[in-house]
């Protein structure tokens, strides 16, 4: 059988569906999806998380409790056997389908994120988020691999300062 433009008609091709998921269960969903032998896509970011003597870069999945999966509509709904799957989103009384150019979208945005979050520049003013010095603002003046070297103004200091100790400026004010 062949569509209008002559090409093949494909029956029950898979398409990207969503899932949601039970609170803060998404990655061990992936990996029971995984195991199970569908496609799956949770995009995960990097991000400072502050605890009273330290920042630890912590990844946690960019839509909290969802989950993208390519399958077919037919296997689709088996998946709300496998535990964690709380539903299937729908949007105008059908499952929600995803179309490929945004999920390429969401790993290319997540894909540029990564490389602006992480890096640090000479120049740039960071704020140190734990220890004697915390909430003191400083520029970097060098970057090795584990540490900063901090010029802090309001003390007329140079510190040494471990990488994930600080946070941007612009992050900390969030």
């Amino acid at each position: 059988m062949q569509d209008l433009t002559g090409l093949p008609i494909r029956k029950n091709p898979r398409k990207w569906y969503v899932l949601y998921t039970t609170p803060r269960a998404e990655k061990q969903v992936e990996q029971r999806l995984l195991d199970a032998g569908i496609e799956t896509f949770l995009p995960i970011h990097i991000t400072p998380r502050k605890w009273s003597d330290r920042v630890k870069m912590i990844e946690v999945p960019l839509f909290s409790s969802y989950i993208f999966v390519r399958t077919t509509d037919s296997v689709l709904r088996n998946l709300l056997r496998i535990n964690g799957v709380v539903r299937i989103v729908f949007h105008s009384g059908a499952p929600a389908v995803i179309r490929d150019r945004e999920i390429t979208a969401i790993k290319s945005f997540l894909d540029k994120a990564k490389e602006k979050e992480l890096i640090h520049e000479i120049g740039e003013e960071l704020l140190i988020a734990c220890g004697p010095m915390k909430d003191v603002s400083g520029k970097v003046k060098k970057i090795n691999k584990t540490h900063l070297l901090l010029h802090l103004e309001q003390l007329g200091c140079t510190v040494s300062v471990a990488i994930n100790q600080v946070v941007k400026k612009s992050i900390a004010i969030e």
